[in-house]
């Protein structure tokens, strides 16, 4: 039987798979449930659902239509004016407000040098670097929930990406951040730990044993600025179709269905 948690964390593991997202926002119960599971009394459901409209909102044409839904924005206000909550609640609902209330188009550039990719909102994304680790023990969804919690913890962490098939997770994070920071977070978690994939010179793929520095990493006492991902190269983009499972890929139709129809029967009167 379904129940608000179990929905919001499959619906976000749906909205964390790129080609989802378009689907999802176009759905008529989706958006409107995510809404109202914005009010919901329990701080694990308010947590995923941020999560999966953070996820959302990195698809730029969501945007118009998530921030024009009824409710969404005085929702996030709301997260963010209350005192009872968690600062990662807090700040997560903040980032969300952030992405949804920033200018969709930004001006084009004058000064004669490489137009920027539409996902590009801040100009420090030219700090940014993208690190690929390989998590020994990202076998389900519950240890993928373990490390998104821990790499959202940690300052300087932009964005992340999980290609769970092949135990992997790609994470934008600031250019002054050290890869052993992210490993360091991540054996905190005492149920993972992380090697980075690299190309050698003949390019094939090697790991790397990251050793913890032995210093927890400054954590988040607000989440970064959001700092949307360059778009990834159509190779990058097969990579992440083909990683998915097939039950997923086949299911994810019929589940949203299920989620939508959930939403509907349960908050709608």
């Amino acid at each position: 039987m379904m129940d608000a948690l179990s929905v919001v964390r499959q619906l976000r593991d749906l909205a964390s798979e790129p080609q989802n997202r378009g689907v999802i926002v176009q759905d008529q119960g989706c958006l409107p449930g995510l809404v109202l599971f914005l009010d919901h009394k329990d701080p694990d459901v308010l947590f995923a659902t941020l999560q999966t409209l953070r996820y959302l909102a990195e698809l730029s044409p969501n945007i118009p239509t998530m921030k024009n839904e009824l409710g969404m924005m005085v929702s996030l206000e709301n997260l963010i004016g209350r005192e009872d909550l968690s600062v990662d609640i807090k700040a997560l609902a903040k980032e969300v407000y952030n992405i949804l209330s920033a200018p969709v188009n930004p001006a084009p550039r004058t000064d004669g040098g490489r137009k920027k990719s539409q996902f590009f909102i801040n100009s420090s994304n030219k700090k940014a670097k993208s690190v690929t680790l390989h998590i020994q023990g990202l076998d389900n969804t519950q240890q993928r929930s373990v490390c998104e919690e821990a790499l959202l913890k940690v300052k300087g962490v932009i964005s992340f990406t999980f290609q769970m098939a092949s135990k992997r997770c790609t994470v934008r994070i600031r250019s002054d951040l050290s890869t052993e920071s992210l490993a360091t977070a991540i054996a905190a978690t005492k149920v993972l730990s992380a090697q980075q994939v690299v190309k050698n010179e003949a390019g094939e793929e090697v790991f790397i044993s990251l050793n913890s520095c032995g210093v927890e990493p400054a954590k988040n006492t607000a989440l970064p600025d959001y700092l949307p991902e360059e778009e990834e190269s159509t190779e990058m983009e097969v990579d992440r179709a083909i990683s998915r499972t097939a039950a997923k890929e086949d299911s994810s139709g019929s589940w949203l269905n299920a989620a939508a129809g959930f939403l509907t029967k349960t908050f709608y009167w």
